[in-house]
This record gives C-alpha cells, sequence and structure tokens, in this order.
C-alpha cells in the first residue's frame, strides 16, 4: 500500500531534507542526554534510615538478572533494528526517522524524570543493610539510631536510588514505543476481529513487564519503585506518541504520523511523481 502511494522515501533522497528539518530536536536529545548522565554523578539525598528500619531491608544482594547495559539495548537498539528492517524493506526515511527520533525521545525524557526522582528521594533499596554493612556488622548513632555505614561509597550511593525503578521505566518508555509503532503496522485496531494481532503486540509489553518483575526478584527494588516505574514509562511515552501518531482508532492512523504526513504531501501536490528506488 505504502509503495503505490508513496513512492520512495530513502536517505538518500529526503535525508538531508530531515535533518535540517528536525536539527533542533537532535540538539535538543543530545541536551537530554547530558541531562541524564549529570544526574547519574550527582550524590543522590541520604534518607535517614534507623536501626528499628532495617528489618525490611537486610534483603541479600544479589547480582542483576538484567544488567545495566542490556537496559538500552532491550529498550532501544532492538525497536531501532526493527525500525531499520522495514526501512529496507519500504524505503520509508519518514517512519525510520520519526520511529527512531520518538522512542530516544521517549526513552531519554523518562530517565531524566527517573534518575531526577532517584536522587531527590534517595529511598533506600532492600539490600540496603548489606551495602551499608558488607561484613554484617551493623553499627548506629546511639542518639538518633541512624545507620554509620562502612561499606564501599560507590555501592552506598546505589543503594539510595530505589525509587523509582530506572529499569522498568526504561523498558515501558522503549517497548511501549514500539509496541505502539507495530500496532500501527499490522492496523491492529481496524475493527475486524482479528484478535491475533494483539500478540505481537503485548510482547513488548509482556517483556518490559519481565523486566520489571526481575527488579523485585533481585531484591534491588520494592514493588512500588517498580510499579511507578512502570506508570512513569507509560505516560511519558503518551506524550511522546501525540507528536507522532493520531488516535489508533482513526482510519488514517494506522501507520505513525510520518506516514499520514507523506501521504498529505503525495495529495497536496500533483507535480510531485514516485522516486524510484535504489536496488543496491
Amino acid at each position: 500500500m505504502a509503495d503505490n502511494q508513496l513512492g520512495c522515501y530513502t536517505i538518500k533522497s529526503h535525508g538531508t531534507k530531515l535533518a535540517r528539518l528536525h536539527k533542533y530536536d537532535w540538539i535538543i536529545l543530545l541536551l537530554l542526554a547530558l541531562i541524564d548522565g549529570l544526574l547519574n554523578l550527582i550524590e543522590p539525598f541520604h534518607r535517614f534510615v534507623g536501626r528499628d528500619m532495617m528489618t525490611d531491608l537486610r534483603y541479600p544482594m544479589k547480582g542483576n538478572t538484567v544488567p545495566f547495559w542490556a537496559v538500552p539495548l532491550i529498550g532501544i537498539v532492538l525497536p531501532a533494528a526493527i525500525f531499520g528492517g522495514i526501512y529496507f524493506k519500504q524505503k520509508n526515511f519518514y517512519d525510520l526517522h520519526h520511529g527512531i527520533l520518538g522512542i530516544l525521545y521517549s526513552v531519554l525524557i523518562t530517565a531524566v524524570i527517573t534518575d531526577a526522582i532517584k536522587d531527590g528521594v534517595g529511598r533506600p533499596r532492600p539490600d540496603f543493610f548489606w551495602r551499608c554493612f558488607p561484613d554484617g556488622n551493623d553499627v548506629y548513632d546511639n542518639i538518633t539510631t541512624g545507620v554509620i555505614c562502612h561499606g564501599e561509597k560507590s555501592v552506598i550511593k546505589e543503594g539510595h536510588k530505589s525509587f523509582p525503578s530506572g529499569h522498568t521505566s526504561w523498558s515501558f518508555a522503549g517497548l511501549g514505543f514500539l509496541a505502539w509503532y507495530l500496532a500501527g503496522k499490522i492496523t491492529a485496531f481496524d475493527r475486524k476481529g482479528h484478535v491475533a494481532k494483539l500478540c505481537i503486540v503485548f510482547l513488548p509489553l509482556l517483556t518490559a513487564a519481565l523486566v520489571a518483575v526481575s527488579r523485585v526478584d533481585d531484591y534491588w527494588h520494592h514493588w512500588q519503585d517498580v510499579f511507578t516505574g512502570a506508570i512513569i514509562g507509560l505516560q511519558l511515552l503518551r506524550f511522546v506518541i501525540c507528536n507522532f501518531s493520531h488516535i489508533l482508532m482513526m482510519p488514517d492512523a494506522f501507520w505513525p504520523h510520518a506516514y499520514t504526513f507523506q501521504l498529505a504531501e503525495e495529495r497536496s501536490s500533483s507535480k510531485c511523481k514516485p522516486i524510484q528506488c535504489e536496488t543496491n
């Protein structure tokens, strides 16, 4: 359908045009990445932790079922690879550009908000006891009963970043965007009764949910951290989608906004001729 109506919109034919049109979007995107990097460098608020509070913070320290480096792969690289595969099939650079730009904004805005809240709240992780007292010898202030940690400084710093879950918010922001994107590609909401399409849409969301569950299983987060992280990721995703798509239930909204933009561009110019796709 797209090939017949749109011709070809390749990187070679439309890359420069889109780069100029969205240059400020990419500049702001780099600024968001810088801000998030700074938020990870600063010291979070060290919330008071007393002797009586340690009962709920003595879970064992475990490794990450889903490592930190795997989250960008799952939430950004994997969806971007799917966008790229669709581009090589359809030669639709509008779709590729808007897909990558949209998912990066979804994840990075979510990351900045999540890390800012982490630093401001400073909630201790469920395994905080062993971060604070790695040898098991707990020491407390005689007056306030507050902890006097003697563990590794970087480990203690990470121990004050429980709320909300970054793994969860990143995963739901990135994979949620992928779910929306796939819903458009397969016309999941065309009201023709093909409910099996929803399995494809729900698969990215299920993956995000499993990442969230792993954070509780690894004792890196309380359930409230994970629940809030999911809400942040999905809500920020909604705001980003508003700039890239109409409501999916509308007849002309089965594809991302880039597609409907191209259709309008084609229909408004009778002199526009389809560009021949390169085979190499």
